[in-house]
């Protein structure tokens, strides 16, 4: 019996564990409401949407907006990288030098974020290797030539 309650309590307390918020970076402003992770954010820069991005996409290349979008999915081992996702339109979102890192319970919130646009070429390995991090099923992120935002600063929400 014994040998019974200390299997669950591993069991438990490793599932406690995996579920905890991993947050690497510590934000670089904070207010009542948000958080900033990054620069602090910009907002003097042309504000554009994913569609935008989307259906103009060499317009928007290497030159820097804000961006207010939802996160659809996060890097589950360190926040690293996002899915912005508005409709049928989807980005990934890396962050600027791998200089920054975001909490990884921030799917569903809507963020503000200063970026670029990028085209680059993403292998099929590491296709997989984001599709792991994010906890996604095999195929979810696209290999070949792709567009990528990449991030200077991103505010997120609170609640």
């Amino acid at each position: 019996m014994k040998q019974l309650i200390v299997l669950l309590f591993i069991l438990c307390s490793s599932a406690a564990l995996s579920a905890q918020t991993i947050s690497l970076s510590e934000p670089v402003a904070k207010d009542a409401s948000s958080e900033t992770y990054g620069e602090v954010l910009n907002n003097a820069l042309k504000e554009v949407s994913i569609s935008d991005l989307a259906s103009d996409s060499a317009q928007y290349l290497n030159t820097p907006f804000t961006l207010k979008t939802r996160i659809a999915k996060v890097c589950q081992k360190k926040g690293c990288f996002f899915i912005a996702q508005q409709n049928e339109h989807v980005f990934r979102v890396s962050f600027k030098d791998y200089g920054f890192f975001i909490p990884t319970d921030s799917s569903g919130k809507t963020v503000l974020l200063n970026g670029e646009l990028i085209q680059k070429e993403i292998s099929e390995e590491q296709a997989a290797h984001f599709s792991a991090d994010l906890q996604a099923e095999a195929g979810e992120i696209a290999h070949g030539a792709v567009y990528e935002i990449v991030a200077t600063s991103v505010k997120i929400p609170l609640s």
